[in-house]
Parts: structure tokens; sequence; C-alpha cells
């Protein structure tokens, strides 16, 4: 062995070992890594830092964005709702549950599928008297599985590509990991229907993950095409009932109605006073395609005559409106406002304090001690201690918080569906993956060309568009790219290869293809996935090339068992998800999450063999 492989092994065991100890952010002991190796000489000064834009790097962050897109528009709000079986038992429930996040997964990036998903579980747990743990950790595993079926899924299988593409034998098309990775994802969602979520721990939710304001009463006006007009006010909040939102009043023809009766029919242009919390309002509104009633309301006409008013108030809040104008595009934004004892607004209306003109916000609903508001939003008298839940620019939010005193509360992920920008984020995802699916651009270019659309059509704020990025995963793996080239540059990767096909396989590939695919699964659970691929996809390489043997077989048993990370709460992002929400310990992980690994080993590595002939 020499000097240089000596080092290079002595970085990777420290890593490793820095890995597992948790008590550091794995992007900054990748970037240790990295400098570790620079210094040691077994990188160059010059490349050091090439990993950043290394196409799988691009491509990770370029999904993020565009999932992010999708998530903020409510595209996938309005999927989980017509895949999902309103009445459906315990098999057919998870089973839609499960195998959605599977399919979203593959197309997206897993933890965003995971994220959007969580509140569907904890809704789906309640109507089928299972604890949220029960129906979470299924879901988290499902997606786990579903990221594995296509070159954009997961960062192990962009980064399996991408050593393939360095080693000359081009990338992995969009789809080469689905005839392995579908089958097992069908049969991992399967066990886990069937059998396998029975061997989740019943455990309560961690008590204080959120907070509770009460339930919002907001206005909701009905447009003439809406499914809602012709049926009755009860027909309407069983169509939602899973939602915990009712009906308290009814204004039509600016006539209120306090406590309408249930067989009223509602009528186009009829306004709907509802009650809901704040997390499944968007819920309510998207079930029939409503709009809140200040969001309709602020049309252009409307705006206008504002506007001309402010104009004739107040020359210099004409000016500031004019200059936010274009901000109220880029970032629309929802905060939850409490109204202090001394704030300004205390006693006074959003027509009074002309909200739109002044704040370029809109007051999308109010809550105030679980009674409802006897007049309409815009002319309600404000009071201390009202919650309010205000639309409008970012910048134009932190004014209003400024100038009235009011405190906002902790951020939420709070989302009102829009139709329009929900169809535009799907069909720019789908135009960029059709593009990388027939070959046209590469997977980095095509995905950066979605992140442009994106960011032009407005699906994305461009300011959001560089906190969607997972910027530490991003630091990762531009970090141990480099790193595992000096595995191999040193020679270090061959070495490893040799020893564990000469000691342990005993030079019988099917064995090594074993090896290869239970360390790397092994490894997984034990450490961060796209890490563990960057490792050991050089060992891949070089013990295929030591057997004289297809490397594409063994570079695809990287991919699944970087995929397969069931045992503990570490391995995947997804797994950490839901340790809190499913009130988890540590080990409760390994009662599902071995038999689920187990099977992957017994479907993935004949289908290997079949698929990817040695």
């Amino acid at each position: 062995m020499t000097i240089p492989q000596m080092l290079i092994f002595s970085i990777l065991a420290i890593t490793m070992g820095l890995f597992l100890w948790g008590r550091l952010r794995h992007d900054v002991i990748a970037l240790a890594a990295l400098l570790a190796s620079v210094i040691a000489g077994l990188v160059p000064t010059d490349t050091a830092f090439a990993g950043f834009g290394h196409p799988a790097v691009i491509t990770v962050a370029c999904v993020l964005i565009l999932s992010q897109g999708l998530q903020n528009t409510g595209a996938v709000d309005w999927l989980a709702r017509s895949v999902l079986p309103r009445d459906a038992g315990r098999l057919t429930g998870m089973l839609a549950l499960m195998g959605l996040g599977a399919v979203l997964s593959g197309f997206m990036n897993n933890v965003g599928a995971m994220a959007l998903l969580m509140p569907v579980a904890v809704q789906l747990s309640n109507r089928l008297d299972l604890t949220p743990g029960q129906v979470l950790m299924p879901l988290a595993f499902g997606t786990i599985l579903g990221g594995m079926t296509t070159l954009i899924g997961t960062p192990p299988n962009l980064i399996v590509s991408g050593f393939r593409n360095e080693a000359g034998l081009g990338h992995f098309a969009i789809f080469d990991f689905a005839p392995v990775g579908a089958a097992v994802a069908v049969v991992g969602v399967i066990f886990v229907v069937f059998v396998g979520w029975r061997l989740v721990p019943a455990r309560q939710s961690a008590a204080g993950e959120s907070f509770d304001t009460g339930a919002y009463f907001t206005e909701l006006r009905v447009p003439e095409k809406s499914k809602a007009v012709g049926l009755t006010l009860r027909a309407f909040e069983r169509e939602i009932e899973d939602s915990d939102a009712q009906i308290v009043g009814l204004v039509r023809n600016e006539v209120r109605i306090t406590a309408p009766h249930g067989g009223r029919r509602i009528r186009a242009n009829d306004i709907l006073i509802l009650e809901a919390d704040v997390d499944t309002l968007a819920e309510a509104l998207s079930v029939f395609g409503i709009e809140l009633e200040e969001r309709t309301a602020s049309s252009e006409d409307k705006d206008a005559a504002e506007e001309k008013t402010a104009q004739s108030e107040s020359p210099d809040d004409t000016d500031e409106g004019e200059d936010e104008g274009p901000a109220r595009n880029d970032e629309i934004v929802l905060r939850e406002l409490a109204i202090l004892p001394g704030s300004t607004i205390v006693g006074r209306s959003a027509n009074d304090m002309k909200l739109r003109t002044r704040y370029a916000i809109n007051l999308l609903a109010v809550s105030r001690a679980g009674r409802a508001p006897r007049t309409r939003l815009r002319t309600l008298e404000l009071k201390s201690g009202d919650l309010l839940l205000v639309q409008g620019a970012s910048d134009a939010v932190s004014g209003f918080v400024n100038d009235t005193g009011c405190v906002p509360l902790g951020a939420r992920d709070l989302r009102i569906p829009d139709t329009r920008m929900a169809i535009i984020a799907g069909a720019i995802m789908v135009g960029a993956i059709g593009i990388v699916t027939f070959g046209l651009l590469p997977a980095a270019v095509a995905f950066a060309l979605g992140v442009l659309a994106s960011m032009v059509l407005r699906t994305v704020p461009l300011r959001q568009v560089y906190t969607a990025i997972d910027w530490p995963v991003i630091v990762l793996l531009a970090a141990l790219i480099p790193v595992a080239g000096a595995m191999q540059s040193t020679g270090a990767a061959d070495l490893l290869a040799r020893f564990l096909v000469d000691t342990i396989a005993q030079g019988n590939a099917v064995v090594a293809l074993g090896v290869v695919l239970i360390t790397t699964m092994f490894l997984s659970d034990l450490m961060n996935n796209a890490a563990t691929a960057a490792v050991l996809c050089p060992i891949a390489l070089g013990i295929s090339d030591t057997l004289g043997v297809n490397p594409d077989t063994f570079l695809m048993a990287v991919a699944i068992g970087a995929s397969c990370a069931f045992l503990t709460p570490i391995g995947h992002q997804n797994n950490t998800l839901i340790l809190g929400p499913g009130g988890f310990r540590f080990g409760d992980y390994w009662r599902l999450g071995l038999p689920l690994e187990v099977l992957v080993v017994v479907v993935s590595l004949p289908l290997l063999l079949v698929v990817w002939p040695l």
C-alpha cells in the first residue's frame, strides 16, 4: 500500500467515523474531508471545487427548485385529493397513499414528496383509527422506494450516473433504473401495506410539534363554473368534512345570513363564511375550485379605483405602491399575525386602513376566540388578540408588521392553491422530464431550463429559488465527488476492490455483487445515502474491472443499496422527518426496516443479473 493510498483510506475512515458519530453536519464533514485531501496532495488545488459544477450536483439543485414549484402552486395537493379514496379501508387507504408517495418521489425530490404528503398521512391515520406513526413510517419507506425508479428520483442515482459517465460509458437514461427499481418498489410497497405496517410500534406523536391558533373565519366566493353551484350547504360540508371545516354564514346579494339552513342551495357569486383551521384551509378551498373572496375582490377595476383614491389622499403612498408593485408578483407570501393590545390597528378595519393601497396586502381570514365575526372581513373592526391571515409581498408584510405593532407567528407552510399556476408548474416538470427522456438535452441542462421557465413564469418566487435548494446536500455532493476521484487516482479503489473480490467473494462475480449491494445498504443506514454512493461507486467500478464483468451491474447495485436505508432515523431524511411526528425511538425503525431490506436483497439481486447481465 502506497502512502497516498494510506492517506486516502485514513481520511475516508475518519470521515465515516464522523458520519456515524453524528455530532457534526454531513456537509461540514464532507468539506473537511475535501480540504484534508487537498492539503495531503491527493486532490489538485485547481480542481478542488470542481464538484460544484458537476452535472449531478446541478441536477439535484434544479430538481429541488422544480419540486418547490409543485408544492407552492398546490399541484401535489390536487393530485393527492384525486388519487386517495375518501371512504377507503386500511389496506386500500395505505396502498393509495404509499403508491402516490412512490410515484411522486420518482419524479420529484423524495424528501419534498414526503413533506407534502405528511399532513395527508396524519389525516388518514385519524380516519383509519391508527397512530400517526403507523401511517408515517410506511409513507416514508414508500417514498424512499419510489426514488430508486428514475434517474432524478434520488441523488444517489444521479451520482451513479455521473461516475458511469466519467468511466467513459456515458450517462444512464432517466428510466434505466426502472426495470429493477420499479419491481423492488412494487414488491416493497405491497409487503408494507399487507404485512409490514403491523410491525410499526403504535406510539403517540411527540407533543408540541406545532402550535394551535384555533379556527379562522374567511370568505369564499363561488365562481359560476364551480362544482359547488347547485349543491346544498349540507352536501358542500360533506365534501370538505376531512378538512374539519364548516360553513357558519352566507352572503347573498350583500345580505348576510347567519347559520343558514343546510338545505339551502349554493348559487354562483354567493359568498360562504367558512370556519377552518389554517393548515387545512387549502384543502377546503381547492375541492371545488373556490377562491378566497379577498383575493377575488382585488380585480383590476377595483385596484384602479382604490389606486385613484390613494393618489388623491397621499402621493407618497402612491409612489410607494408603485415601487412595490413588481415585488407583489415576485414573492407573494402568506403570514399569520397576532394583534397586540397596543397595536395601532385595534378598532380599525381593512377598509379603514386601506390595506391594498397603503401596504399592498390582502386580509384573507381572521381568527377571533372561536367566534364568527358578524360583519364582512373588510369592514370588521379588529381587536387585540385577533389572529390575521394576510397575503402580500414579503417586504410589504414586514412593513405592515413594523408599522402596526403586530407580531408574526412561527413560520408555517401555508399554501393557497392556484389552478393555473399548478398546471404551469406541472407542465414545466413534465416538459423537463420529456426532454431528458428523449435525449434532447442532458439532465442538468434540461432541468436548469425548467428552473428558468419557473422563474420567468413565477411558479417559484425569485427569492425562493435559492431557499428551495437544500444547500447542505449540495455541499456534501460537491465536496465528496473530488474525494471519490482521489480514491481512483491513487489506486485505493482498485486495492479495496481486489480485497473484497479475493477475500470475501473468492473471485465469484455473483457473490461480489451481493457484497457490494449489502455493504452499500449497511453504510446507507449509518451515513448519508449520497455520501455512500459517492464512496462505493469507485469501489464497484474497480471490482467489475478486476473481474472483467459488466460495470453497470455493480453500479446499479450501488444505486439500489444507497436508496434502501430503513434501519435507522439517520439513514435518510425521510426517516428523520417522521421521528418526532411519529413519536419514534431510534430502535423502532429496524422492526419494519430489517425485513424490508432482506426483501430488497432477495428481489433485486436476481433482477440485476437478468436486466444487467454480467
